[in-house]
């Protein structure tokens, strides 16, 4: 590659350096996704609908100076970061609680789609490396492959938190795990760089969307109860801090270098589709087996004074009458909080309710 080539393509790069502080502010955006989404959509009354076309012109308004930037700007960047969260959360809220689709095959069908990303990106481009976005074409197949991830992460967090019961602590937890797991079989064991990214990647969305909830949501519900407005204010000033300190430092910038060689040899290329081939069939196997047997054991764990369905739904009428009290009494701040913990305690409640 000729020497001017080369610098252009570092000089035109639209992606940061992958640092500890990428992964810090990718989940505190991930987190300010929940929070906000749930700030704007509950606290202040817009409705899941209006929220959503806010954010998604909020969204494309960024994105469209992030395609016009010539390269990385860390506050464009990081913008339409936080914006594209908010907005994937909301796809996935859309289709679950607006039109009803099982976060089952939200799942699923974000799974394919994701999938189909990325076999399109490669066939198209021969890498999938974040290094190597200096073509508008790369660029269009990043921010689709982001935006998948984040609505394939916010249908995992909440059927495993929320549907399956383990809450939200439980499962930042088992997904902190797991990226530990990534991270020893890429440092030590020789999992392909690429691969192993894009997999903390999707996990740190679950993982972000965990933490969120976690602290916002109400006792009652699992959570810290410090709500949406002061986690998303939380969240949102420390990512202004850290991208203050990435556009005076260049941190993300000054030390970055074209890393990736797209000929790679026969037998390279063979090794990570193997490696990707066991990745998905380990994921699929954990996943599915996990699925099952929470479910189950969700079935085992539904009490004798519930065994009719009139029984499971006492407490749903109780919380809809304490609502229409409220209402009555134009307390209507704890209307909205009662209405936010019977949408909770439904989604969790839904298996048994099966």
């Amino acid at each position: 590659m000729p020497i001017n080539q080369s610098k252009s393509k570092i000089l035109l790069n639209k992606v940061p350096q992958v640092t500890i502080f990428f992964w810090i502010i990718k989940v505190l955006c991930t987190t300010v996704g929940e929070t906000f989404a749930d700030f704007l959509n509950f606290n202040l009354g817009f409705g899941l609908s209006f929220t959503t076309i806010i954010m998604g012109i909020a969204f494309f308004i960024a994105l469209f100076f992030q395609f016009r930037a010539t390269k990385y700007v860390p506050s464009i960047y990081w913008i339409t970061v936080v914006l594209i969260s908010v907005f994937g959360t909301l796809v996935t809220d859309n289709l679950t609680d607006g039109m009803g689709v099982p976060l089952e095959l939200s799942t699923a069908v974000f799974s394919v789609l994701l999938g189909l990303t990325f076999l399109f990106w490669y066939l198209s481009e021969k890498t999938l490396s974040i290094h190597s976005i200096y073509t508008r074409k790369r660029e269009a197949f990043y921010w689709l492959t982001i935006l998948f991830t984040f609505a394939l992460g916010t249908a995992v967090g909440d059927l495993y938190s929320e549907q399956l019961g383990l809450g939200y602590l439980n499962t930042g937890i088992i997904v902190v795990i797991i990226i530990a797991i990534i991270y020893i079989a890429y440092k030590f064991f020789k999992l392909n760089g690429i691969l192993a990214f894009w997999i903390a990647y999707i996990l740190t969305r679950p993982l972000g969307a965990s933490l969120g909830d976690y602290l916002s949501q109400t006792k009652v519900n699992g959570g810290l109860g410090l709500g949406t407005t002061i986690t998303s204010v939380i969240f949102l000033i420390a990512i202004l801090g850290i991208i203050v300190f990435l556009a005076v430092s260049k941190i993300d910038i000054s030390t970055k270098r074209e890393t990736t060689n797209t000929e790679q040899t026969n037998g390279s290329k063979k090794n990570v589709f193997i490696q990707t081939i066991v990745v998905l069939c380990v994921f699929l196997i954990v996943g599915i087996g996990g699925y099952t047997w929470r479910s189950n054991n969700l079935a085992l764990e539904t009490n004798v004074s519930q065994a009719t369905l009139s029984g499971q739904l006492s407490d749903f009428v109780k919380i809809e009458n304490d609502m229409f009290n409220d209402v009555s009494s134009n307390n209507f701040i704890s209307a909205k909080n009662k209405a936010n913990e019977l949408e909770h305690q439904w989604d969790t409640s839904e298996p048994k309710l099966r």
